[in-house]
């Protein structure tokens, strides 16, 4: 019983995402099972304690094995029960414009596979809402991929 009452989330819970552009301007989606199969960002929770920069670069480095070098905020956005998760969830998304330094996608367990994505090409993957949101941001301050 209290392992049922742990997994119960309590409050909402801030995570970051990485909207990781290459040299050319391609962006870096990863297609995961946490999503049902579509494309999004890397990203994750932050830890108690933790600064949002600081999860960042961890969860780049962790889902990707790229290392952060450059990181402007985006947007925020709120996420509560929806369905296109993989679990019932109440999150706090905190996105940021990324820059990494140059080296190979090493992926962890929770993404399948990748891709670099012309911006202009995106509606040729499945992705979710937030992601678009996201990404009209980016077009409402084109200077943030300077």
């Amino acid at each position: 019983m209290v392992g049922d009452k742990k997994a119960e989330q309590q409050y909402p819970e801030p995570t970051v995402g990485a909207l990781i552009f290459n040299q050319e301007n391609q962006l870096l989606i990863v297609k995961t099972h946490k999503w049902h199969g579509n494309y999004t960002i890397p990203g994750g929770h932050v830890e108690m304690g933790e600064r949002l920069e600081d999860a960042l670069k961890r969860e780049i480095w962790e889902e990707t094995g790229l290392k952060l070098i450059k990181a402007d905020y985006l947007c925020y956005q709120e996420f509560i029960y929806d369905e296109c998760f993989w679990k019932k969830r109440h999150f706090i998304f905190f996105d940021f414009v990324c820059r990494v330094e140059p080296g190979k996608i090493k992926l962890n367990e929770e993404a399948q596979t990748y891709a670099w994505v012309e911006l202009n090409e995106i509606n040729k993957y499945p992705v979710d809402d937030y992601l678009l949101y996201s990404l009209a941001s980016i077009q409402k301050t084109p200077h943030i991929l300077e």
